[in-house]
């Protein structure tokens, strides 16, 4: 081979092969991607750090503990006896008064929460109208939402329905005299739904903002057609009001379950009289911090998340025949 092609061929390789530089620019351009993605990985854990360890230590820590607690007999003074089930047993075969309490409970979650959502869209429809001064009215309304749940307004509450409370004196006018609507076991549970009622604020909110995304046009087309208000309502609002719904819905039944205050304040820590206010939670409260039954109030906790876990799968498995989205067609 002569020396002219040797060059040539020395040429034609330094050619066709790619530099050194060339070749590991990619592998080095990868690393320090995977170096930055770890370094944004690392301040974004970083950041989270103090909520992860919040809920290991006050929210998993403690449902794991009560889970193992809900299995023994625990009275807060001894350390925890293993009983296996029987804790769970006794809720349904020995205790009447925990009956008692779910009866009480279902009952009021039955009425208050529709009753609530009722009252909530009536008013949201009241203030999506062009009236002067309606932020004013919204933020009015929403006043009771704040309110309700505290035991400033439950004392109130004990006190308007009470012998001598401004219900009992309107109702002496009309000649009905010593009527203590707190006091019967026919009517004390009705004025703890009053209450709840009365705490519409939330939802309506939510309502009024779905409302305002119902497209004007709809309203139109339909008083074109002749439709009048009751059938804009069953064939408008409501249909697309249906998500919104059931948004409200999901979080007034879990609420629900879990009222405490107005019970506790309203009864005097007893539930009664002859316990028509013994909500679930007042139950599980007295039997843990009243009786130290810690073990058997565990139990009761887990029954109630079972049962709020149930009302919820009903609530979405029944949403897919009457809940209707946009993009559907």
């Amino acid at each position: 081979m002569s020396s002219s092609q040797r060059q040539s061929g020395m040429q034609a390789a330094r050619h066709s092969a790619p530099p050194a530089a060339l070749t590991s620019s990619p592998s080095k351009e990868r690393q320090r991607r995977r170096r930055r993605q770890l370094g944004d990985n690392s301040w974004g854990y970083l950041f989270l750090a103090p909520w992860i360890i919040g809920m290991l230590l006050f929210l998993a820590g403690p449902t794991l503990v009560s889970l193992y607690l809900s299995f023994t007999n625990f009275n807060l003074l001894n350390p925890p006896k293993w009983i296996g089930a029987m804790n769970y047993v006794r809720l349904f075969t020995m205790d009447s008064r925990y009956l008692t309490s779910l009866r009480v409970t279902f009952t009021y979650v039955a009425f208050a929460v529709p009753l609530n959502l009722a009252f909530a869209l009536a008013l949201a429809m009241l203030l999506n109208a062009k009236i002067k001064g309606l932020g004013l009215y919204r933020a009015v309304y929403y006043v009771p939402s704040l309110l309700g749940g505290s035991v400033a307004i439950a004392i109130l509450w004990r006190q308007v329905f009470g012998p001598s409370g401004i219900v009992s004196q309107i109702l002496a006018v009309f000649g009905v005299q010593g009527a203590s609507w707190v006091s019967s076991p026919n009517s004390a549970l009705w004025t703890l739904i009053m209450l709840h009622v009365w705490q519409f604020g939330s939802p309506m909110i939510i309502f009024l903002a779905g409302l305002k995304q119902i497209p004007k046009e709809l309203y139109e087309a339909a008083v074109v057609d002749g439709a009048g208000r009751w059938q804009q309502f069953r064939m408008i609002t409501v249909p697309m009001l249906t998500p919104v719904i059931f948004f409200n819905l999901i979080l007034q039944i879990i609420n629900s379950f879990q009222a405490f205050t107005p019970a506790f304040i309203v009864s005097g820590g007893t539930g009664g009289p002859l316990d028509s206010t013994l909500f679930y939670t007042l139950y599980l409260y007295l039997q843990g911090f009243g009786n130290f039954r810690m073990g058997y109030a565990s139990a009761m906790g887990w029954v109630l998340l079972i049962i709020i876990g149930a009302f919820t799968a009903l609530a979405f498995l029944s949403s897919k025949y009457w809940v209707h989205y946009e993009d559907e067609r």
